[in-house]
């Protein structure tokens, strides 16, 4: 049996502004601005005040995943423009030591494993990266883009045709945090 309606608010705190068009969303705080368009979904998204409602009439399981989804989506925003989002990558080496520069928006990981070729990667959107000893400090508002970069480099540092019980090394994200470093 179906609900006649399921509905999730969001409270939107006072130094931040939610602009409302349709289904497209702006959130403004100190941090930045981020938009996001929802047209795709079969909801309804509401506001009144300082309340955000994402709701859906008679919904089936998939309108009902939706409507948390887009929550979660709205409430990312909201934290990424009052707080940010911080993620740490350590790098590991046995034998060779790995070294990484920036160049622009790509990140490039060379002697990795002893390859002469260099592993490259790039950054997505508006992200910070600040490269230390043996840290990889990525920071942003926007948690996609902050965590698909980490992602990307720990996909580029994997260890390929060999055994991976020996060849440890790699870029690991072993940090995420709310809020810029």
């Amino acid at each position: 049996m179906r609900l006649p309606e399921i509905s999730r608010t969001i409270q939107v705190p006072e130094d931040v502004t939610l602009n409302l068009q349709g289904k497209k969303v702006s959130v403004k705080g100190e941090k930045g601005s981020l938009t996001r368009d929802f047209s795709f979904a079969p909801i309804s998204i509401d506001a009144d005040g300082k309340n955000v409602r994402v709701s859906a009439k008679w919904p089936r399981k998939k309108e009902s995943a939706l409507v948390g989804t887009i929550y979660s989506h709205i409430q990312n925003m909201i934290t990424g423009v009052t707080k940010g989002y911080t993620y740490k990558l350590k790098i590991v080496f046995s034998h060779f030591p790995i070294s990484v520069k920036l160049e622009g928006k790509n990140i490039i990981i060379e002697n990795f494993t002893g390859e002469r070729k260099a592993r490259c990667t790039r950054i997505l959107g508006d992200v910070k990266v600040k490269i230390e000893t043996d840290d990889i400090i990525i920071s942003g508002i926007n948690l996609e883009d902050v965590s698909q970069t980490a992602a990307n480099i720990e996909q580029a540092t994997r260890v390929r045709n060999k055994d991976v019980r020996v060849f440890l090394d790699g870029l690991y994200v072993y940090e995420r945090n709310e809020g810029m470093a």
